[in-house]
């Protein structure tokens, strides 16, 4: 089933935009972990709508109930259940079924694929409202690899045409700065063409994509296994699962096809009694494992498909072309707040990774 992944921590997602509820289920958590909430919702408040001129004005307070597997403020290694529930959908904003397709949505290939009975309103279970749970789940995961020593940047390293440093090349990185910031950049004042681009696209009635750039520090070598659980294999499965990512690279990704094999290689040597390599062209990967360096890779977003311009379509009552005006509110850009949720998926799948390997060991 589609809404289920792992097979070590094991997550089920559940419910609609526009539903009662939406929420998440974690098998296999790890016992005796005390949960810092503050933390847990400051994530969640990241990921929330409502917080700028990017972001669609929708509000909704986004706070996880916790149902089972937490138990004074512990985890008790039973499953966690946690839901948020919806408190401000606006169904009327989609009429009274599918019939205008939205084009870039889901609104045709989920007629299809459920025989025309999906919940359409606000996109149902295709909609990027079901990344809250994801956010809950991530931070759980970020605070367990935590007490390992493992911990994770990201930023947005290209709004539009506006590009920011990369995290391959820059190492001192103050991540509780960057979690603070709307925009978050590593090169100062970048945020601010950042910020001028997307605000064009929105005067336009359009909307603009981009790329997240993430590291995941402190890992240490022997994570993933060939072929299907390759660390590429995990991280992407969850990553292409975010609804707006269109492109997964690792280290120098698409960059590889330019380069020779004495420059793509990373060269091996001796540093403080441990094996390092000199480059990390490979992200910290190496025949889908980790090789103990930092696992470096980006996301490409692709810019919202709601927007305020007339679009061309389908009528699927009619069977007729016919144009389409789209109501309700959206993300003239929805990179801000997929940031966190890029981080989330990451986290889920690091500790996924984590748990196989010490399977194997036991």
């Amino acid at each position: 089933m589609s809404s289920f992944f792992g097979q070590h921590l094991r997550l089920a997602l559940f419910g609609q935009s526009h539903g009662e509820a939406i929420g998440i289920t974690m098998d296999g958590f790890p016992a005796g972990m005390t949960i810092d909430m503050e933390r847990i919702l400051a994530e969640m408040a990241r990921r929330a709508p409502g917080q700028s001129n990017l972001t669609t004005p929708r509000k909704e307070a986004d706070a996880p109930e916790i149902l089972s597997g937490v138990l004074n403020g512990r985890t008790t290694g039973q499953p966690i259940c946690a839901i948020i529930r919806n408190t401000n959908t606006r169904s009327r904003d989609y009429g009274e079924g599918v019939d205008l397709l939205r084009p870039g949505h889901a609104d045709y290939t989920g007629h299809v694929r459920y025989f025309g009975f999906e919940d359409w309103r606000g996109g149902g279970h295709f909609s990027g409202r079901l990344t809250a749970p994801i956010v809950f789940a991530g931070a759980l995961c970020s605070q367990w690899l935590e007490q390992q020593g493992v911990s994770m940047i990201s930023h947005i390293q290209q709004l539009g045409s506006v590009k920011d440093d990369s995290l391959m090349d820059t190492f001192s990185v103050d991540a509780a700065e960057l979690k603070k910031m709307h925009l978050p950049v590593l090169r100062k004042g970048i945020d601010v063409e950042m910020e001028k681009e997307a605000m064009a696209a929105l005067r336009a009635q359009d909307s603009i994509g981009g790329v997240i750039e993430c590291r995941v520090d402190g890992l240490p070598a022997g994570l993933g296994a060939p072929f299907f659980d390759s660390v590429e294999s995990v991280l992407s499965h969850l990553l292409f699962s975010v609804p707006a990512v269109k492109g997964v690279e690792f280290g120098e990704g698409f960059g590889f096809a330019e380069l020779r094999g004495s420059q793509a290689n990373d060269p091996f040597r001796m540093a403080d009694g441990k094996i390092v390599t000199t480059t990390n062209h490979s992200g910290g990967v190496q025949g889908g494992i980790t090789n103990g360096m930092p696992v470096i890779f980006r996301c490409a977003v692709r810019a919202t498909p709601s927007i305020g311009q007339t679009q061309q379509t389908v009528s699927l009552k009619s069977g007729e072309n016919a144009d389409l005006n789209i109501h309700g509110r959206h993300d003239p850009c929805i990179l801000p707040r997929a940031v966190p949720v890029i981080e989330a998926m990451a986290a889920i799948g690091v500790m996924e990774l984590w748990k196989e390997r010490q399977a194997c060991v036991r």
